[in-house]
């Protein structure tokens, strides 16, 4: 007998977290609505989830914000294990439980040590990273304290990834804050089935 994966886990931390913008069944989509999660569809995401529930509300926003996510993820430079603890630590900044849950086992599976993904859930600086991974880590938990990083900061980043890969490492790093916080506006659920543990929201 088949049963229905387990309902993603709520989005937010607080009393409320009813999802405020579903996802809309077909019928009721506008021409634009229907051709852009077509698109989507039809494209390497193969199906409509996590941001794209919302971003389906302005389907030209859509278009090329899904367009912009593509190239970091799929046609981007930086090592696999690199992209997907950024996000991580991004995911934990901002609370976000669908980026979180979704890639924190691609980091692991990236080679990120499960201890290092652990800590960065919990709101720690993992310690005993590679060079890179160090790096990285600093750089977007910096940027996203302070919004820039010092020089030593970008020193180490073009040192590690090159002045191209500094500049889609911060590109990375501002995508997935944005689309975090379109999902934590949309309090849009973790992603339905997930066998990895959510956020706790701070102090833990």
């Amino acid at each position: 007998m088949s049963t229905s994966p387990a309902p993603g886990l709520p989005q937010g931390f607080g009393s409320a977290t009813t999802e405020r913008l579903p996802l809309p069944a077909r019928e009721a989509m506008n021409a634009a609505q229907q051709a852009a999660a077509d698109a989507i569809i039809n494209g390497p995401r193969k199906a409509i989830f996590g941001p794209f529930v919302a971003l389906l509300q302005s389907p030209g926003v859509m278009e090329h914000i899904g367009d912009t996510g593509a190239a970091l993820r799929f046609k981007g430079t930086l090592p696999d294990a690199v992209r997907e603890l950024v996000i991580c630590v991004v995911a934990r900044e901002v609370g976000n439980q669908f980026e979180w849950q979704t890639h924190a086992p691609l980091a692991v599976k990236a080679g990120v040590a499960q201890e290092a993904v652990t800590a960065i859930g919990e709101g720690r600086r993992p310690r005993g990273l590679p060079a890179d991974l160090a790096c990285a880590t600093d750089f977007a938990s910096e940027l996203m304290l302070r919004n820039g990083v010092s020089d030593a900061t970008y020193a180490e980043a073009v040192a590690q990834f090159g002045a191209p890969g500094t500049v889609e490492l911060t590109a990375l790093i501002g995508y997935f804050t944005m689309i975090c916080w379109v999902m934590n506006v949309a309090r849009t659920p973790g992603p339905a089935g997930s066998q990895a543990s959510g956020l706790a929201g701070f102090p833990l």
